[in-house]
């Protein structure tokens, strides 16, 4: 088997400049594990998952790379530019209790669950796309899952934002800005529950593409 060898970081040659990864080898406590997969060319559902066994694991605290074309490059993993998956999973404190509304961006399969509940289904072979969920959350800590496949080459993407209560722009999740204070006894958060919120959009959008650089149309990948 081929053994993945996983980048600590890869920046986007991209106008305008980022930086993107899956993740990186270096341990990230209070971010997000992500265990990898190789799955077989032709896969078309992340349940395949349910029976494979992780090849290597990464760590991050946020899920963004944008849509862009496979020919970029795909951050935090090297070699292996197609037909490969990734299970992240951690933990996040929210302060203000209330509904808190998700959009994931994915190509190919993607799925969130929130404490264990399935939020936002993303699965199959498509190009990039964006679906919304919302949930309502008290407050303390929360799980938060969000399993990802590329499947054919041409594009790839994955990002997950999030609006909290009252906030009608999306923002990048970060397990950094939801994460515990460091002295328990600010450990506090409103313990009454907002008046239920309406579900947003559910419907799929088709979110930009972000080209890849002439300089880099034509560069070859091996498996």
């Amino acid at each position: 088997m081929r053994t993945i060898c996983l980048m600590a970081l890869l920046t986007v040659v991209s106008a305008p400049a980022q930086e993107a990864v899956f993740g990186t080898t270096v341990v990230i406590p209070a971010g997000l594990k992500g265990d990898i997969y190789h799955v077989a060319e032709g896969t078309e559902s992340l349940d395949v998952l349910r029976k494979a066994k992780p090849v290597g694991t990464i760590y991050t605290s946020a899920l963004n790379v944008p849509p862009q074309h496979f020919s970029i490059g795909f951050p935090g993993v090297t070699e292996r530019f197609e037909w490969f998956a990734i299970d992240y999973g951690g933990k996040f404190w929210i302060k203000e209790p209330g509904v808190y509304r998700f959009k994931l961006t994915s190509d190919d399969a993607s799925t969130l669950h929130i404490d264990g509940l399935l939020v936002i289904d993303n699965d199959g072979i498509h190009s990039p796309a964006a679906r919304r969920g919302s949930v309502r959350l008290s407050g303390g800590v929360h799980t938060i899952r969000v399993r990802y496949m590329q499947g054919p080459a041409d594009e790839v993407a994955l990002t997950l934002e999030v609006a909290s209560p009252g906030d009608d722009t999306p923002r990048i999740f970060s397990t950094e800005e939801f994460k515990p204070p460091g002295n328990p006894d600010e450990w506090n958060f409103a313990e009454s529950m907002p008046p239920q919120a309406k579900d947003m959009d559910l419907d799929r959008s088709v979110p930009e593409v972000i080209p890849a650089p002439e300089a880099r149309k034509r560069r070859r990948f091996r498996r």
